[in-house]
């Protein structure tokens, strides 16, 4: 009879975790489409040098399409500007640096909330001062 007993309990409490996991959403892959990085300065330079050489490697390991895009101009504001404004949902990111994201936050009024627009991701290269 105990026996009888104690396996209901636990085909109640499986039943009840059951009806608990169907109101779990299960995340999709990531990607399942191209990645875009924005490069916020003109091709060619450092920064778009490091940024190929990333978004090949990313391609290799996530199978998917990494696409460069150099977008220059107003000492990075018009590229960085265009990430703010995309849709957050990891598809189009920058190569950021000191220039983009510090000094034309500090010099200039932008369109965009430096601290509160971006999220970082992983450091790239060390700084050389």
């Amino acid at each position: 009879m105990n026996l009888a007993r104690r396996r209901f309990w636990h085909l109640a409490a499986g039943a009840n975790a059951l009806v608990a996991m169907r109101h779990v959403a299960w995340a999709q892959a990531y990607p399942s489409r191209p990645i875009t990085i924005i490069e916020p300065f003109a091709a060619g330079g450092p920064l778009d040098t490091i940024g190929r050489i990333i978004a090949e490697r990313m391609q290799v390991s996530l199978g998917q399409p990494v696409i460069v895009e150099n977008v220059p101009g107003a000492s990075g504001t018009l590229g960085i500007g265009r990430v703010a404004r995309a849709t957050p949902d990891g598809y189009t990111i920058s190569h950021g640096s000191t220039p983009t994201h510090v000094f034309n936050g500090a010099i200039f009024k932008l369109p965009f909330d430096v601290e509160n627009d971006f999220q970082p991701i992983s450091p790239i290269e060390a700084a050389r001062w």
